[in-house]
This record gives C-alpha cells, structure tokens and sequence, in this order.
C-alpha cells in the first residue's frame, strides 16, 4: 500500500480529539500502522477485523477536520496470550480476562504532546464497563518506558517470551496494567 503524502506531511492540527473508529478511517489507519510499526506488517483486512469484532475498542485521534492521525485498538482478550501478527480472529474469546490493548499509533507530527494519556484513561473506563481486571499489551519498537509510565509493568513468562521474541523481536515485552 502507497502511503498518501497528505497523511505523512499533514501540519500538526491546533486541536485533537479521539472519536470512535469507522470504516472510513481504515486506509489511514493502515498507513499509520506502517509508519509506526515498520517491522510488525498488518494489513487493512486486520484492522478491518479488530474493528468489526469489537468496534467499542477502536478510536481514531483527528483534528477538526476528521482526518485520522492516530489510532487506537483494544478488545477483550486472554491473559498472558498474543493473537498472531497479521492474523483475523474469528471470535472474541467467551471468558476474557483482560482487555488486551493491539495498537496505540501516532502519526510522528502529533507525537510527543500528552495524547496517549487520555486514551489510555477511557481503555481503563472501558475495561471497568466489561468488568475485566486489567489492560493487557505487547510493548514494541523500545516502548517499554512509555508504557511504564502509563502504569503498565511487565509480566513475563518463558513461553510467552520465547513466542514474543520470536515474533516481534528480543526487545518486546508483555506488559500488564490493572484497573
């Protein structure tokens, strides 16, 4: 997929806000995720699939005019489990224990200003609303002090970590926030 330069070079807006996620986001969304996340590729169908299994759990970070600069996807999941890179999920598991928190992307012109703080917040609202005990996620990309200073800590086990080396790199780390 071709990235628009419109997204890559679009001028920082004054005022952003997070907004549910549509349909109509997904091809922004699917260019964000190839900046933020090079070496981690999930196509349009992914997001696609995330968005119609749990649409309460995906938002967009837009300016006054709409335009997606950044994106968020949660969904409850199983602890101390990953889905698969890349992969579509059939169905949403029947007993979740954590709202397992997929992608917290920006665009890097909006980055840096505070903004992962208020979603975070309304994921930790949302995982209360579905009665879940924590925020679960893979930190990526050297991420582990931003996640930590969201509240989140890492919570380690062999298998896990053997399978998120293996699929994300030697630096990712499960980590875990209870709300």
């Amino acid at each position: 997929m071709a990235l628009r330069p419109a997204l890559i070079e679009r001028p920082m807006p004054d005022r952003l806000t997070w907004r549910p996620m549509t349909g109509a986001d997904l091809d922004a969304v699917a260019a964000i995720a190839l900046i933020a996340f090079p070496d981690h590729f999930e196509d349009r169908a992914c997001f696609e699939n995330r968005l119609a299994l749990h649409p309460e759990g995906c938002f967009i970070l837009a300016g006054q005019d709409g335009a997606p600069l950044g994106y968020c996807l949660a969904y409850p999941w199983i602890a101390d489990a990953v889905p698969a890179v890349n992969a579509r999920i059939e169905t949403l598991p029947d007993d979740p224990a954590v709202l397992y928190l997929h992608d917290l992307a920006l665009h890097p012109s909006v980055r840096g200003g505070g903004r992962s703080h208020a979603i975070v917040t309304r994921l930790v609202d949302l995982a209360r609303d579905l009665d879940l005990p924590a925020i679960a996620l893979v930190a990526v990309n050297a991420a582990e002090g931003f996640w930590r200073s969201h509240g989140f800590r890492p919570h380690d086990t062999p298998a896990l970590t053997q399978k998120l080396a293996a699929a994300y790199g030697a630096d990712a780390r499960y980590m875990v926030r209870p709300v």
